[in-house]
């Protein structure tokens, strides 16, 4: 009897290599038209919608926020975000767990038709609600923005330190319910840090507007 042989195809590096080439025609792109992005990634009912809300609520005296909303499926933040004044182009993904340059691509598209690229000064990524594969796919942004709750563990920082890694800010949010949860607010800090000694530390309230 023969016996079969057996390869192993990775698909892994092809798609990555592919995406940072998209990633980078999308930063090219943004810095033509003086536009910052931020990734925000966190996981599912952090308040990734609240504090992009909250945030646009400060700066819309000073800039032009619109948002890119990652979701398997649905369009509700994305009503939510154009009821706030917000432009927003909803991304549902079918299933798959993360943005790609490609997605990206369409909503900066759908944008520059819809609103015109030099009428937005910040855009928002709000990602798909997942502390893994999304920290893999650069989008052109500026920034990752590591959200975590105080509703989570305080291990999250320990348990993902990709993300921790690669984020320039860490959101502890929720901040108003640390009295009524087991959540070490300095330990969440000490792991993040000793990950990345330059990730700047904001702990925030959606709620009381505290931070």
């Amino acid at each position: 009897e023969g016996s079969m042989s057996e390869k192993t195809i990775g698909i892994e590096s092809p798609i990555l290599s592919r995406n940072e080439r998209l990633a980078t025609q999308l930063r090219e792109r943004f810095a033509k038209h003086q536009i910052f992005v931020v990734n925000v990634l966190s996981s599912p009912g952090s308040g990734k919608t609240s504090t992009i809300l909250a945030t646009n609520e400060r700066l819309r005296d000073r800039y032009r926020c619109a948002v890119i909303e990652g979701d398997i499926a649905s369009d509700v933040d994305a009503i939510t975000m154009k009821e706030a004044g917000m432009p927003a182009i909803q991304i549902n993904t079918g299933g798959l767990c993360h943005l790609e340059g490609n997605m990206i691509n369409q909503a900066v598209d759908a944008f520059e038709a819809g609103v015109g690229l030099d009428n937005i000064d910040v855009i928002f990524i709000e990602n798909v609600g997942n502390l893994v594969c999304p920290v893999e796919f650069d989008c052109g942004e500026d920034a990752k923005v590591a959200l975590l709750s105080v509703t989570e563990g305080d291990d999250k920082p320990e348990k993902y330190p990709l993300l921790f890694n690669l984020a320039k800010a860490m959101v502890l949010n929720k901040v108003d319910l640390l009295p009524y949860v087991d959540f070490d607010r300095e330990r969440a800090r000490d792991f993040a840090t000793r990950l990345n000694k330059e990730l700047a530390v904001f702990e925030v309230s959606c709620r009381d507007g505290s931070g």
